[in-house]
């Protein structure tokens, strides 16, 4: 029998606050495909790692080839070894809760694809967020679009991020800036100036700023004056392509910076990756740690500081930051999925070490509606098993922990993220 705690857990909706969620028009366009459904996610790297080679993978994806079961055969040996992961827990989520499949093998995918409708429906999307995984909202940041425009189908409920990626690892193009801005940057004064129109143009439908370039350099950061900017700019306008690297930090340093004030101007908290790399054989774990972008949280005391993914494999780093600055908060999206057993004991050891108004319990990290909705099934079941060894382990009551889930699921994002004004400032947008 569900325990209160448990069904209070179940019930409250919970606010996601990272998403890569597919758009409605491209979602209602795809062909229905039970092995993207259920493998299109986090777990094809996991499959990777256990020595199946990309191109494998990806021909496994592929809807070229109509015939399921005969795809799924290519993998069956290799899910073996990853069905235990997290990623592969999800994935068996998947697959029972939206397609009746208990065990996935090439004839249950088979006959699965067989009662697929010929296209999802027009709601599919915003009801599996809604009603299947109790999402409040969606905070969505897209890899390829860098400043969005509110959602073309539910613009109130999947809010988008300003992304600031390109200007912290300074690969942004200066003709693309150009066109977005109307700013043509020819010197520092300039792509100060080009950043504000940026901000002021996309920010107020914007529920946060976004940057994920620990990708492609360190989170180390450095101030840097605007003499050493303006050298760097030069250097890199003369040649973007043959800029040295050095360069490249210097002024990602600057704009990074600069990003960050004007999301306090803006009052947009800022939103960092941090720690453990998507995909495959790239990632260099010495650069990636929370810890290491400390100058800039001592910089800037009025900015609100989102650090994401629970920094994986950094974790206890990150509960010391935020116990440690006024400025930061604890983020999990994707790592409930990435490693739950982590992710039970992360919430333990924050709940110990640090404020829980500093800690935001889930995001999805998903392109597949589906999959958004297993991991919160699996950050459900994390925090109802972390909570319950806390009432177990005589730390805390039953009714206290039903007011930290909500806290972490709910109450935090909304005093972090300003929900409302952003819903207002798209229904203004929408009106004109």
């Amino acid at each position: 029998m569900a325990t209160d705690l448990e069904r209070y857990v179940q019930d409250t909706m919970v606010c996601d606050t990272h998403e890569h969620t597919m758009t409605n028009e491209a979602l209602v366009e795809e062909k229905p495909d039970v092995i993207r459904e259920i493998f299109q996610n986090y777990v094809q790297a996991d499959f990777v790692s256990a020595c199946r080679s990309p191109q494998l993978v990806n021909k496994f994806l592929d809807l070229q080839d109509q015939d399921v079961g005969r795809r799924f055969a290519s993998v069956a040996d290799v899910w073996e070894a990853v069905r235990y992961t997290g990623y592969g827990e999800a994935s068996r989520w998947i697959a029972r809760e939206f397609f009746d499949i208990e065990e996935i093998s090439a004839e249950a995918l088979a006959a699965a694809q067989e009662k697929l409708p010929e296209k999802w429906p027009e709601d599919d999307r915003r009801r599996i967020f809604e009603e299947v995984a109790k999402i409040d909202h969606a905070q969505i940041d897209e890899h390829k679009v860098k400043y969005s425009r509110p959602d073309s189908a539910d613009p109130q409920y999947f809010m988008y991020d300003l992304s600031w990626r390109e200007f912290c690892q300074c690969s942004w193009e200066p003709a693309a800036i150009h066109e977005k801005s109307g700013v043509e940057v020819k010197s520092l004064e300039t792509l100060r100036e080009a950043m504000g129109k940026l901000f002021a143009e996309y920010a107020p439908t914007a529920i946060g700023v976004k940057t994920q370039h620990a990708y492609s350099r360190t989170l180390l950061w450095e101030k840097r004056t605007d003499s050493e900017a303006a050298a760097a700019l030069d250097s890199y306008l003369a040649d973007p392509e043959g800029c040295p690297e050095e360069t490249r930090l210097c002024l990602g340093d600057w704009g990074w910076a600069w990003g960050v004030e004007l999301s306090i101007e803006h009052n947009l908290p800022f939103k960092m990756h941090t720690g453990y790399y998507a995909g495959n054989n790239s990632m260099i774990t010495d650069r990636i740690g929370c810890g290491r972008a400390c100058p800039l949280y001592r910089e800037y005391p009025k900015a609100r500081f989102v650090l994401m993914h629970t920094s994986y494999p950094y974790q206890r780093e990150l509960v010391a930051i935020a116990k440690h600055h006024m400025n930061v908060w604890a983020e999990m999206s994707w790592a409930w999925s990435m490693n739950p057993l982590d992710c039970a004991n992360f919430v333990r050891t924050f709940l110990h070490g640090a404020p829980i108004s500093k800690l935001l319990a889930f995001g999805g990290d998903c392109g597949r509606p589906r999959a958004s909705a297993a991991y919160a099934a699996q950050m459900r079941a994390g925090l109802t098993k972390a909570l319950q060894a806390e009432i177990d382990d005589g730390y805390i009551t039953e009714e206290q922990a039903m007011d930290v889930a909500r806290r972490v699921m709910h109450d935090n994002q909304y005093e972090v993220f300003d929900v409302e004004g952003t819903r207002a400032n798209i229904r203004e947008y929408a009106a004109k």
